[in-house]
Order: structure tokens, then sequence, then C-alpha cells
């Protein structure tokens, strides 16, 4: 699902597996010499949240809030890429919360302001859905209902 927001579009969109596996293999080795850079680390977490799987942005969200509670000097950078994270897996309360976290510093930041948008859409269209599953449950629960009271009425 395409945005229509220009400065939101990070949200929507991923890296290749090749583009990912730089960033991996970059990480990775940096471990196997015993000191991860924050660059490298916020690099793969930025990946991570970017890529398709729940799995491996709910990862990228864990890295980057790794950085974020350790580095008060990268919190703008990881802010903006916890919100994104946390809207891609669907977690609106955290998402809206450290997307104010950075419109609360940055009131004119578009990338927040985008992003806000789309999780307000997000939030409204969940509820809609949610609702229509519950009225679809309701219509055939008085469905049965009336059928059982019928059958019973009969005997």
């Amino acid at each position: 699902m395409p945005t229509e927001l220009p400065y939101a579009a990070e949200a929507e969109t991923g890296l290749s597996y090749d583009e990912l596996e730089v960033l991996r293999t970059q990480y990775y080795k940096e471990i196997e010499q015993g000191h991860v850079t924050t660059q490298s680390k916020f690099n793969y977490g930025w990946g991570l949240v970017k890529s398709q799987t729940a799995e491996l942005q709910t990862e990228g969200v864990k890295l980057l809030q790794e950085i974020y509670s350790a580095s008060p000097a990268h919190r703008r950078e990881c802010t903006y890429y916890i919100a994104v994270g946390y809207y891609k897996l669907r977690n609106y309360a955290y998402a809206r919360k450290f997307n104010d976290l950075l419109l609360s510093v940055e009131p004119e930041n578009m990338q927040a302001q985008s992003l806000r948008q789309l999780i307000d859409q997000a939030v409204t269209r969940d509820g809609y859905i949610g609702m229509g599953i519950i009225a679809g449950t309701a219509a055939v629960a008085g469905v049965v209902l009336a059928s059982v009271l019928r059958r019973s009425a009969r005997k």
C-alpha cells in the first residue's frame, strides 16, 4: 500500500535482499572483531525495520532501542525509525509514542508529521475493520439465536 505522503514513503518501502545483506555482513563482521560501531548497528537496525517480515522488523526495533537507550547523541535518528518499525509491526500505540517524542522536539519535522498521518489512518482503518468484525459476529449470533428460538417454539 504505497503512501501518498512523500515524507513518510520510508514507512512503506523496503530494502532488497542484497542491500540488507551488505548491512548484515558489516554488522556481523564487527561483532566477530569484538567491537560494533553505533553506525553499523544503526544501519543494520534501519535495514531490518525496512524489511518485509515482522521478525526482522522486530529485531531492527530492538537494535534501534538499544542505541536509543545507550547513546543519547543518537536518540533523534533512532526515534523516527523506532516509530516506523512499530508502525510496520502494527503496534500503533508505540509508533505514536515514539513519533510524538520526535514531534515534541521537532514539531516541523515533515517525516514525523507524515508518519503521524499514516498512524492515524491505520488506527482508523483498523477500528473500522474491528467494528465490522464485531457487527458480523453479532449478526451471525443473532441469526443462530433466532433459529434456536424458532426451533424451541415449535416443540
